[in-house]
């Protein structure tokens, strides 16, 4: 499950998008490098262009400055799963079906991504860096609202009780990708991917209970014939 995703803030180059500018692309791979190695506090222009091979004007006839351009190396080096999912015709049909395989893929996409360590690095940022914060939480508030869309369509749906708080279990889900996010820098081992599955499957099950049917304390009084 993705951390940040959404449209790019930055101006893209005249040539087209960024994957048909090479020199772009590997302006950004440097970018993940160096912000992820150093930190956003850390890094120097300087040393991202040198590492790409390019001039710091490469970089600022593309990005406005160094918050912009780290909001672009998270981009690109993230994947959005949820624009997959919802277009994924299995889904239509039970929306509640997207948490479960975007839950599962926190273990199965463990270690693979390259930025596990940018994103932690901008989270750190963003709590003395203003410019950092307002990006980041304008990524987090896309996915917000994408989730809370997932939520509300599978409540309509009748798999999420209705009942249940959207904005509590979207935070829920933020907080378990976060979660996952330090994991994956500690390179703490993951548990069995079929393992948790089935767990994160019947969290989502329990979703569709309300709560007289999620917590039924028994009424039969004790037998004690014998005692």
């Amino acid at each position: 499950m993705t951390l940040l995703d959404g449209p790019r803030t930055t101006r893209q180059p005249d040539d087209g998008p960024a994957s048909a500018d090479p020199v772009g692309a590997r302006l950004l791979a440097a970018a993940v490098e160096v912000f992820a190695e150093q930190g956003y506090a850390g890094t120097r222009v300087a040393e991202i262009a040198r590492r790409a091979g390019l001039t710091t004007g490469a970089i600022y006839s593309r990005y406005r400055g160094k918050a912009e351009l780290l909001a672009a190396a998270i981009d690109s080096s993230s994947t959005d799963e949820l624009d997959a999912l919802f277009s994924d015709h299995r889904f239509q049909g039970r929306m509640e079906d997207i948490l479960i395989v975007a839950g599962s893929h926190l273990v199965d996409d463990h270690g693979r991504s390259p930025a596990p360590g940018l994103l932690l690095e901008a989270l750190v940022a963003a709590r003395h860096e203003p410019e950092v914060a307002d990006l980041l939480g304008h990524h987090l508030g896309i996915r917000h609202d994408r989730l809370a869309d997932v939520v509300e369509s599978a409540k309509a749906g009748g798999g999420i009780d209705p009942e249940l708080d959207t904005e509590s279990l979207v935070t829920f889900c933020h907080a378990v990708g976060l979660g996952f996010l330090l994991l994956d820098v500690l390179d703490v081992p993951m548990p069995d991917s079929t393992k948790w599955q089935e767990l994160i499957s019947r969290l989502v099950a329990a979703t569709g209970q309300s709560a007289g049917d999620a917590v039924r304390p028994s009424t039969t009084e004790p037998n004690h014939e014998g005692d």
